[in-house]
């Protein structure tokens, strides 16, 4: 994505006007009825979408923050079907051009607009990420304002028209130069666009319509997530203004590490410990998994590194909780640095039985015991 202040080539910190200049200049440049080069009018409409980003406050601040995945989707050009800001820049630009006035006059209100959209962090256990929960939590929003419903006016009393513009909403300035007769088209400052302003403005929301509260929401949290997972809440972000509906929230996961279990996508990753003995003649021991602790075969003849797996115990699929992945132990096996005489003894005769069958000879095979168990003797 072009950065919106190269394409206006301004730098970070340039004012409204110096903003405005520059949008003014391309726009005359790059004008599809002027400019009939090809990418001329992509160029244009670029300008055009950097243009109402940047030129807004509001929006230039979230783009600042956090770049165009910041605006919620507020950021698209003007509607094509009625031509929107396009008729309004033909005619700042040229209308008159050739010399003819300018004879036309529209009106450009603001109708109802959607709230922002929130981000909610929220972090959470390891095993609320494997099985899910419901969680509550607390967001600071804004919601239209239960005393004037809205409107931002006193209860009884209602918006009347700007005085400034006429309630067109924008005002108007004619100038004349070499080139023809150029009419400059802008917001009206009284009443930022709306065409009407607010003479006994609501004491519960000071004429915004809308008042910041926390709000409790409970939450479900589906069995899978994980880290960035990120959940959409339909209408709780912050209500929209003359009507119009509320943004969403978005609630982004982060899932604290277990001090045993590590996660593998849907699958769970562990390790065990067991003696020689236990590797040798196997065993039952009892081992900690996400649904509790759970009883493991040692298969007899188990060999360092070996990876025994329980089918069916690691995280459940996101979207589909009954497939499930499995949770894989890795086996270390434990060798010790000192053997008492009688566990000597008894190893010895191992290797002589061993020993008996041919394998190796009595003595080479003490040795090696000796080398392999009593290392630090």
């Amino acid at each position: 994505m072009a950065d919106f202040y190269e394409l206006l080539g301004v730098s970070r910190d340039a004012d409204s006007d110096t903003l405005k200049r520059a949008y003014r200049n391309l726009a005359r440049k790059y004008h599809p009825d002027v400019n009939k080069e090809p990418g001329a009018e992509d160029r244009f409409k670029e300008i055009g979408r950097a243009y109402e980003v940047l030129g807004d406050p509001q929006k230039r601040a979230r783009y600042d923050q956090f770049g165009e995945a910041g605006l919620g989707g507020s950021a698209g050009m003007p509607d094509m079907g009625d031509m929107g800001g396009f008729a309004d820049l033909f005619e700042t630009f040229f209308s008159g051009f050739g010399g003819s006035p300018s004879s036309g006059t529209r009106t450009q209100r603001r109708g109802p607009q959607q709230g922002d959209d929130l981000r909610y962090d929220l972090t959470i256990e390891f095993k609320q990420a494997v099985f899910g929960q419901e969680s509550e939590i607390k967001i600071p929003h804004l919601e239209t304002c239960d005393v004037c419903k809205g409107s931002g006016s006193k209860v009884g009393s209602g918006p009347t028209a700007c005085k400034t513009c006429g309630g067109a909403g924008q005002v108007r300035r004619a100038t004349r130069t070499p080139f023809g007769s150029f009419t400059q088209v802008s917001e009206c400052p009284s009443c930022n666009g709306s065409g009407q302003v607010i003479t006994n403005p609501c004491t519960s929301c000071g004429g915004q319509g809308v008042k910041q509260v926390r709000k409790k929401l409970r939450i479900n949290i589906p069995a899978g997530v994980d880290t960035g997972t990120r959940l959409r809440v339909s209408g709780e972000g912050n209500a929209g203004v003359r009507g119009g509906p509320s943004g969403d929230l978005y609630v982004f996961l982060k899932v604290k590490n277990h001090s045993k279990l590590k996660r593998d996508g849907i699958n769970i990753n562990s390790e065990i410990n067991i003696s020689y003995l236990q590797a040798i003649l196997g065993d039952s021991i009892e081992i900690e998994t996400v649904d509790g602790l759970t009883n493991l075969s040692i298969p007899n003849g188990t060999q360092p590194n070996a990876v025994l797996v329980l089918d069916g115990k690691g995280i459940p699929k996101l979207g589909n909780p009954v497939a499930r992945g499995n949770h894989c132990i890795l086996v270390n096996v434990t060798l010790p640095s000192k053997l008492s005489e009688n566990e000597r003894n008894l190893l010895e005769k191992l290797a002589i039985s061993y020993s008996s069958k041919g394998l190796q000879n009595h003595h080479h095979k003490s040795g090696l015991f000796t080398r392999l168990f009593n290392q630090n003797d």
